[in-house]
């Protein structure tokens, strides 16, 4: 074979290559030497981790209720005065419970013959008591950061069972039955933490 021919041959193939080069575009580095490439990791929204939402396990029987969209806000309404709050999923968690035994997580007004004493919304608070006005006991969010101002003020609440925590704050006639409530208002905290 004649070196010229060999010659242009390569030069050819170089100017072939040279070409589809600027045409197709830069080669990059990650492309240019793919065994240096990185992965990237997909990272995923952060998730409750269950064992703080319910940290001393269920006390005695669980109850649970369906809910309807109502309902759901309130839910929203607790978590998101939470976060405001700065405080975690377990006080979520304790406000959600508190909330399912006293209204079934509906603001409720004044209830008539119903009524215990002046008792309104979520938390059935009085506002006889100090924990506001109607209006104001009747908004969820308002309710919610009383709730967890009074929450902040026992000592040791994280590392009480629930039932004990609620009680220390409301001070109900019932002091045991907001346990009931703690395996449905952890799941619920689960599901709407990060929504």
């Amino acid at each position: 074979m004649n070196t010229t021919i060999l010659r242009k041959s390569v030069l050819g193939i170089a100017g072939l290559a040279f070409a589809g080069g600027v045409f197709a575009g830069p080669v990059t580095e990650a492309h240019a030497n793919p065994v240096e490439a990185k992965a990237v990791a997909v990272v995923q929204a952060d998730k409750v981790d269950k064992g703080k939402l319910i940290p001393h396990g269920v006390q005695g029987k669980q109850s649970r209720i369906t809910l309807d969209s109502e309902q759901t806000k309130n839910v929203k309404a607790i978590i998101g005065a939470t976060k405001k709050s700065g405080m975690d999923e377990r006080a979520a968690v304790v406000s959600i419970a508190t909330a399912l035994q006293e209204s079934k997580l509906e603001n409720l007004g004044h209830l008539g013959d119903r009524n215990d004493h002046d008792s309104l919304g979520l938390f059935q608070q009085r506002p006889s008591s100090g924990w506001g006005s109607p209006k104001q006991i009747t908004d969820p969010e308002y309710a919610t950061k009383a709730f967890l101002k009074g929450l902040k003020q026992v000592d040791g609440w994280q590392d009480m069972p629930l039932t004990e925590a609620a009680q220390t704050v409301q001070v109900s006639a019932y002091p045991d039955a907001y346990a009931q409530w703690e395996r449905q208002a952890a799941d619920l905290v689960a599901e709407h933490w990060n929504g």
